[in-house]
């Protein structure tokens, strides 16, 4: 029997060596949120006065690294965003010049940027080896799998807080150039605690989501409020691009129990996970959950496989037409598209005809001074998800469903749900618009 550890052992070098490999006008791809391999992102600075034009591409990067944080690393790296968090969004209000947003459907994120060219690196992290000699990948699949097979050189930050997990999580100790060790505990996000609008949207997309629904929800309050709400529900099952605390908290309450699901039955099918400790310690060697890539996971022909799929996403803002933003105001790119598209379509496309695609936010901004539900979208901001794709759309105020309607119909129905203290003045503007 082949000496796995003596392989391992062979592979073991230290963080400086493996950042020392980094080249000059080349593309490094790191797993995204909790897979994030901080210990070598920490150090990726320090190759600056050796290199040129390496872009570094990243999902909700968690730190505010030095890599692309500081001016002077321009022209040295570039933070390629898919999905921006708080650093990057620091780092552009800053002018560092060293961030720039991916444009992407998360299902489609790895499979496009190897279009473009083969990466020279991939950091992400990962168990330390089984007996077998398989490491597990724990946290996340949604791309870092597909990068991992192409990249030229991988790199795995060997974490032993991280649980073992199942689905297409495994890798063999044979397919990874190096390893470094650092542990620490698997980077953790609280849940937030829903305020009283925040709760009234919650139980208006609950009332949309019928017994032995199978659901995909995000994370936030909204999505937390709505999952209390979701408490009184029956046999649901879960299809999810992220999996959250209040899935967990659901499952063990009776109230998910995925044995109503028409596609992969008895089972909570992810791309990733980020929550609590409590939450990775449940998921580890936990066969009840499939983490998949986003590439099968959120492709909109797997999605509406799920019987009664419900899709339920947040937005900043939505127009007349049904327009709905969820990642920009004007020119300025808060977050990124996300799986917010892939899953809507997949919903609504449901092989049973009883798929729903939910968009909810609150219907004011900016502590009550907007409106959300607006005439028309600033210039510049992206359309997540096309109007044509747009199916209930919540508020506390009430939902509507905008399938099918016309424009005059849904400018209507829109100003029902908006903030009373805007309706009037939003009828107006409609009505100049000649959309009622």
């Amino acid at each position: 029997m082949k000496n796995y550890i003596s392989t391992y052992k062979s592979k073991l070098i230290s963080i400086e060596q493996a950042v020392e490999m980094i080249k000059s006008d080349t593309d490094i791809i790191v797993a995204q949120c909790a897979s994030e391999p901080q210990g070598c992102m920490g150090k990726f600075h320090l190759a600056k006065d050796r290199v040129k034009n390496v872009q570094v591409f990243s999902v909700l990067t968690l730190k505010p690294y030095d890599f692309y944080m500081k001016p002077e690393m321009k022209g040295h790296f570039e933070l390629c965003s898919w999905f921006h968090a708080p650093g990057s969004r620091q780092a552009i209000k800053e002018g560092a010049g060293t961030v720039t947003f991916v444009p992407n459907m998360l299902h489609r994120a790895a499979t496009d940027r190897l279009k473009v060219r083969r990466p020279h690196m991939y950091f992400g992290t990962c168990t330390p080896p089984d007996e077998k000699g398989f490491v597990s990948l724990s946290l996340g699949v949604t791309y870092e799998k597909d990068i991992l097979e192409a990249a030229e050189i991988v790199v795995l930050e060997v974490n032993d807080k991280l649980p073992r997990t199942f689905g297409d999580t495994h890798v063999h100790i044979d397919d990874v150039d190096y390893f470094v060790e650092y542990s620490q505990t698997p980077p953790t996000l609280p849940t937030p605690e829903p305020d009283e609008v925040a709760l009234m949207i919650g139980n208006n997309i609950a009332q949309l989501v019928d017994d032995g629904s199978t659901i995909q929800l995000g994370i936030g309050e909204i999505p937390n409020a709505a999952a209390l709400s979701l408490r009184d529900k029956k046999d649901l099952g879960v299809h999810t691009e992220m999996l959250v605390d209040s899935m967990v908290e659901l499952y063990e309450m009776g109230v998910i129990t995925n044995k109503k699901k028409a596609f992969h039955k008895d089972k909570f099918v992810c791309t990733f996970a980020m929550g609590s400790e409590k939450m990775y310690q449940w998921l580890n060697n936990n066969p009840a959950v499939e983490f998949l890539r986003g590439k099968y996971v959120n492709d909109p022909c797997i999605v509406k496989n799920n019987s009664k799929m419900v899709s339920i996403n947040t937005c900043i803002m939505v127009d007349f037409t049904g327009q709905v933003a969820s990642e920009s105001i004007g020119t300025n790119q808060y977050s990124g598209t996300g799986g917010q598209t892939d899953t809507a379509v997949g919903a609504i496309e449901g092989f049973d005809g009883l798929g729903k695609s939910i968009i909810a936010c609150r219907s004011t901004a900016q502590r009550g001074k907007t409106s959300t539900i607006v005439p028309v979208l600033p210039e510049g901001t992206a359309v997540t998800l096309h109007r044509s794709h747009t199916d209930y759309v919540v508020t506390e105020h009430g939902s509507v469903r905008l399938t099918g309607l016309t424009v005059r119909e849904r400018t209507k129905a829109l100003i029902s749900i908006a903030h009373p203290d805007f309706r009037a003045e939003l009828t107006e503007k409609a009505q100049k618009m000649g959309y009622i």
